[in-house]
């Protein structure tokens, strides 16, 4: 399979990746292409690398494994406790060239110090941060943050991180003040300040949007540098009734802040169709985890005919014919039979099968000295999902030409009006169901002092 022509950054940043072994934090905003590149490297590179994520569905859309299951550890905080490796995890963290791992802003500290000290241990290199594996790192701090702990372990956090980002775990600060921190932990090396062993690289060509002035205002929200002539601008644009969709247009999708508002547009739309509606009972095979909250698709899609719906993955095998659709296109159904569901997309209409998600686990082959990825689970549904309406956190790497934001009470996290007005490709798609408040533009002050320094 080819992957996608590479942009002059793109080309240059894989090849920083590929020719050395540094440490790589590669960010950017919305729409600069991080997949793309993450992609590219999952097929190019020459080097045996293992592929993680933070969560199922993340681990699934990179075809890679979650980081707990990958490194065998225990959910929940960790801190200094004991790490069981059996043999065959063992010869699979000593296998790895370089560890990718996407959606790194959802990793918190602990855990990036959990995967350094696994693997400083599976490998016998305890002096060396992540035992002398190149770890390369794929995310935007600005937009998802890591899950905060409660109780005990909030209280064992501000005793020992200065925040509970990645960037603020013990491998990459190597203060002395952090090794006093834990001196249960041993082999810790001094890794010197941000910048030092981390090389953070920054895509900055957007894709996405081609204005200027949005791009600009995106980037004010981004940086919560939003200006009083911003915030007129982006609440006068929005400020319109969203009109009624034309015969043949889907109508536009709401982006929310919860999922209860999310699934009731939903059902309140599909239950103003006309007809009966139809269900379609996912099939699940081998070991898929934690129940639903890992599951890919619904369980149980329902449908009508004229129900709006994304799609959930790449229209794929088709190479090297252009895709019909991609994931997070927008379609109406027109027709259900059977195995199939038609769906159409801008005036054209196609015939849409269940799909297989395939859940990796790595594993070591012998024979060859070298990492293997075998299918443990499979999930199959249809890659629709009902789409009038859509949470703020799974249009996450979207792109929509038109959406209705609705922050409803206020944005509850930072990071989320950004990710909300930059999955729009223009300014002139934006609708908002109220203005934008001053409380809504929200961005983390530790993610404001690590990229401030470097």
């Amino acid at each position: 399979m080819t992957s996608p022509a590479l942009s002059a950054e793109q080309e240059a940043l894989f090849r920083l990746i590929e020719d050395t072994r540094e440490h790589v934090f590669v960010t950017g905003r919305a729409g600069t292409g991080k997949s793309t590149l993450l992609q590219h490297l999952a097929w190019n590179t020459s080097k045996q690398i293992a592929i993680c994520a933070p969560t199922g569905v993340a681990a699934l859309n990179v075809e890679g494994q979650t980081i707990h299951s990958l490194f065998r550890l225990p959910i929940g905080l960790i801190a200094d406790s004991q790490l069981e490796q059996s043999e065959p995890a063992r010869k699979i963290l000593n296998a790895i060239d370089t560890l990718v791992i996407d959606e790194i802003s959802m990793v918190n500290a602990d855990l990036m110090d959990a995967i350094d000290r696994s693997l400083r241990q599976a490998r016998g290199r305890r002096a060396e941060a992540f035992g002398g594996v190149q770890v390369v790192m794929f995310g935007d701090p600005y937009q998802l943050a890591p899950v905060p702990p409660r109780g005990d372990e909030m209280r064992y956090v501000r005793d020992h991180y200065r925040s509970f980002w990645f960037f603020d775990a013990r491998v990459w600060a190597g203060s002395e003040a952090a090794l006093a921190a834990a001196p249960s932990l041993e082999g810790f090396a001094e890794l010197g300040p941000y910048g030092s062993h981390l090389n953070i690289r920054e895509l900055t060509e957007i894709h996405r949007q081609a204005d200027p002035a949005f791009k600009a205002m995106l980037n004010a929200v981004r940086h919560g540098r939003v200006t009083a002539d911003i915030a007129q601008v982006l609440n006068d644009t929005g400020a319109r009734t969203p009109p009624e969709p034309a015969e043949g247009e889907t109508p536009i999708i709401t982006l929310a802040t919860r999922n209860d508002i999310v699934n009731n547009i939903n059902r309140r739309h599909l239950e103003a169709l006309g007809g009966r509606s139809q269900t379609a009972r996912a099939e699940v095979s081998g070991d898929f985890g934690r129940g639903e909250a890992g599951y890919p698709a619904d369980m149980e899609l329902k449908l009508k005919v004229g129900a709006q719906v994304m799609f959930l993955r790449n229209d794929i095998g088709r190479y090297p014919e252009p895709p019909r659709w991609v994931n997070g296109t927008i379609g109406t159904v027109t027709r259900i039979a059977g195995e199939t569901v038609r769906v159409e997309v801008d005036g054209e209409e196609h015939d849409v099968e269940p799909a297989v998600w395939e859940k990796f686990r790595y594993a070591y082959d012998p024979g060859s000295r070298s990492l293997t990825r075998d299918v443990v689970a499979e999930f199959t549904q249809f890659p629709l999902r009902l789409a009038w309406a859509v949470t703020i956190h799974k249009s996450q790497g979207q792109t929509y030409e038109r959406a209705i934001i609705d922050l409803g009470s206020g944005a509850f996290a930072p990071g989320q009006t950004y990710v909300a007005l930059s999955r729009l490709t223009s300014l002139d798609g934006l609708y908002l169901t109220r203005p934008l408040r001053p409380s809504d533009i929200r961005v983390d002050p530790d993610v404001q002092r690590f990229m401030r320094a470097h």
